[in-house]
């Protein structure tokens, strides 16, 4: 327009770079395309008028949380002609009147984090990954653990429910892994851990976390129950871990494992590669974290019992089996989330795998062949009715091995030889390879023999001839350095 000033319309617009028909059209009407717009008018009759304002609104009202479809489904229900195409509409006219009329809303105020001051812990459920262990179902969690400036975390594979011990082992391996411990210690109210528990039960476990986080100098502290987003830090690294875990069982082309052992270095190896990528922040981090005590804290819970003539002992309805000779002792446990350690006295006897009783209500067993097989050799009908019988057998080639005698031979016979194979399984220490001998003869429809059996799995460990050493005096070494130069006197 300036150039208009002086030039001819069509200089003007060569000097602009304008073509000559926008010059005609701007010297015609020199307001912008915004400005020329016109309000658009609907061009359909509303299919919601005389129903929104007069019956939505006041539902809306009424009930502020009613979602969009159920009011749809009650004006159909009002309405037969009412299309149903209707729908979208409708959601959008009630956003938009809730955007104006409706309640207000909770706000999350995003918060500053300082290296060392919180850390927190949760637990995930992993039961959809479907991992197997020796071709068995895994039923378990993944205690989780990290630091909210850095983003260290620690994972910790629980085999039983979201418990104390749980917490408390899985929180100092994390802190004994990370070299210190934060100021602050979060959890999501251990709401499972809490579940059907009275109030000196609950009160006991309270004091048993501000116990474990006074050792470590830390200050517990919960979240809100049902706020997810106060633990937002660890609960959306949830859904990270869980989808890296994912693709790291694709990229191995399997999600079987050999044992536990391996399932939990394969999800170690994993956590390691995902902290390494914030080495920088967790080492700044580690700087300011407190120094950790020179000794970890209980872990556990302690429990009497007392071995009774079945060979065993009754524990949080699990029947666990122990070596005959401790029948009438007392026995002092140890309970942790995957195992039992036993000890009399303050002798350490051995360590079971933690046992969990079926959601059914019965009693669960956990038996070892090894503690009872010397008193069914003495009495091997003792194996037909069994209550543990199925829990007896090591793997599932002797139950099915047995189920085929019972099929071909009398309950006594079947009995004796099942016996019979237990034992040899135990004294040539067979018991793997027994078993796939056991399957190959199963797939044939035949019946192990016990002498091929004794003849294939190596000599009688009596029959072995006793070869006896003599062992020389101390005196004929004292004779031997006394004849060294420079030794005793000598020259």
């Amino acid at each position: 327009m300036n150039f208009r000033r002086s030039d001819s319309l069509q200089a003007a617009a060569a000097k602009a770079a304008f073509s000559t028909a926008s010059a005609y059209r701007l010297e015609a009407d020199p307001r912008l395309p915004s400005q020329k717009q016109t309000s658009r008018i609907r061009r359909r009759p509303d299919p919601l008028a005389g129903i929104f304002d007069e019956e939505v609104v006041p539902m809306l009202r009424e009930a502020p949380g009613l979602r969009a479809v159920a009011i749809f489904e009650e004006l159909l229900r009002r309405y037969p002609d009412l299309s149903p195409k209707v729908r979208r509409t409708l959601e959008r006219r009630v956003r938009a009147w809730r955007a104006v009329h409706g309640p207000e809303q909770e706000v999350i105020f995003r918060q500053v984090h300082k290296p060392g001051r919180l850390g927190l812990s949760d637990f995930t459920d992993m039961n959809d990954l479907a991992i197997t262990v020796s071709g068995i179902p895994l039923d378990h969690r993944l205690y989780h653990f990290r630091l909210v400036y850095s983003g260290f975390e620690h994972a910790h594979v629980v085999l039983g429910g979201e418990s104390f011990v749980a917490l408390a082992e899985g929180l100092q391996n994390a802190l004994w892994a990370l070299g210190g411990a934060p100021a602050e210690h979060r959890t999501d109210s251990l709401s499972a851990a809490f579940k059907n528990l009275d109030r000196a039960a609950r009160h006991d476990l309270t004091q048993r976390y501000d116990a474990l986080c006074a050792h470590y100098g830390m200050t517990p502290s919960r979240n809100n129950p049902g706020v997810a987003h106060e633990n937002g830090s660890i609960e959306s690294s949830h859904g990270h871990l869980k989808h890296a875990i994912r693709d790291a069982l694709l990229l191995r082309g399997s999600r079987d494992f050999e044992s536990l052992p391996t399932y939990r270095a394969f999800i170690d190896e994993l956590i390691s590669r995902r902290n390494a990528r914030h080495r920088g922040p967790i080492d700044v981090e580690r700087d300011m974290l407190k120094i950790l005590p020179w000794h970890r804290t209980q872990d556990f819970e302690e429990a009497l019992v007392r071995v009774t003539s079945s060979g065993g002992f009754t524990l949080r309805k699990v029947f666990y089996t122990v070596p005959s000779r401790l029948i009438g002792h007392q026995l002092r446990v140890r309970l942790y989330d995957d195992r039992l350690e036993l000890f009399i006295g303050a002798s350490t006897l051995m360590t079971l795998p933690r046992g969990k009783a079926p959601a059914d209500g019965k009693r669960g067993h956990v038996v070892d062949y090894r503690h009872v097989i010397h008193a069914l050799r003495r009495k091997p009908m003792a194996l037909l009715n069994l209550v543990y019988r199925d829990q007896l057998f090591p793997r599932e080639a002797y139950r099915r091995t047995f189920e085929a005698l019972l099929d071909q031979l009398n309950d006594r016979a079947a009995c004796r030889r099942m016996v019979e194979l237990l034992a040899l399984a135990h004294d040539r220490g067979c018991e793997a390879e027994l078993a796939q001998h056991l399957e190959a003869l199963l797939d044939a429809s035949q019946l192990p023999d016990m002498a091929a059996l004794r003849q294939r799995f190596g000599p009688d460990p009596a029959a072995l001839p006793h070869i006896h050493v003599p062992l020389g005096s101390l005196s004929d070494y004292e004779v031997l350095l006394e004849r060294r130069p420079g030794v005793g006197g000598g020259a």
